[in-house]
């Protein structure tokens, strides 16, 4: 089974329009007129198909990648409720993580991850290396949201009558 990356990625709401998924990994240009890129991908652990968070890299498109931060899904708290309701031990291997090979039919592996905590810890990485990108690419999204203007209010109306 896939990890359907472009879902994941999806859903954790990225600002960045400019962006792709190619095979499980994220790429974004923050900033336009920058040489440098977001790349996003999935860490494994020491169990066979079974991810653990995300690394996030700033790569030059000369030099290659300059930096790099790992985000552990337990340290943003990605699968705690789902941990939690079924009761799996923090000593277990499955906790805060998911299996490609291990989950219901029909549901991605990560079902039951909240991405808050992961998307907080990306903003903040991010606008370490790309200052002002992540708000100017919410604005620039939020704008192009808008399909229609909406008609303005009709003026109000005074309690008593027109004599």
């Amino acid at each position: 089974m896939s990890l359907q990356a472009a879902d994941f990625f999806a859903e954790l709401c990225l600002p960045f329009t400019d962006s792709t998924v190619v095979g499980n990994t994220y790429y974004a240009t923050p900033a336009a007129d920058a040489r440098l890129r977001l790349r996003i991908g999935f860490t494994g652990t020491i169990y066979a198909d079974t991810y653990g968070g995300l690394r996030v890299a700033v790569v030059h498109m000369d030099r290659g990648e300059i930096d790099s931060a790992a985000l552990n899904f337990v340290d943003h708290g990605t699968f705690h409720r789902r941990d939690e309701a079924q009761n799996t031990p923090r000593q277990n291997f499955d906790y805060g993580t998911f299996n490609t090979k291990r989950h219901r039919p029909g549901q991605p592996p990560w079902e039951g991850a909240v991405t808050t905590g992961l998307r907080d810890a990306i903003e903040q990485y991010t606008s370490v290396w790309f200052p002002g990108a992540w708000k100017t690419s919410t604005a620039a999204r939020a704008t192009s949201r808008s399909a229609r203007t909406l008609p303005s209010p009709p003026p109000a109306r005074s309690g008593g009558r027109a004599p």
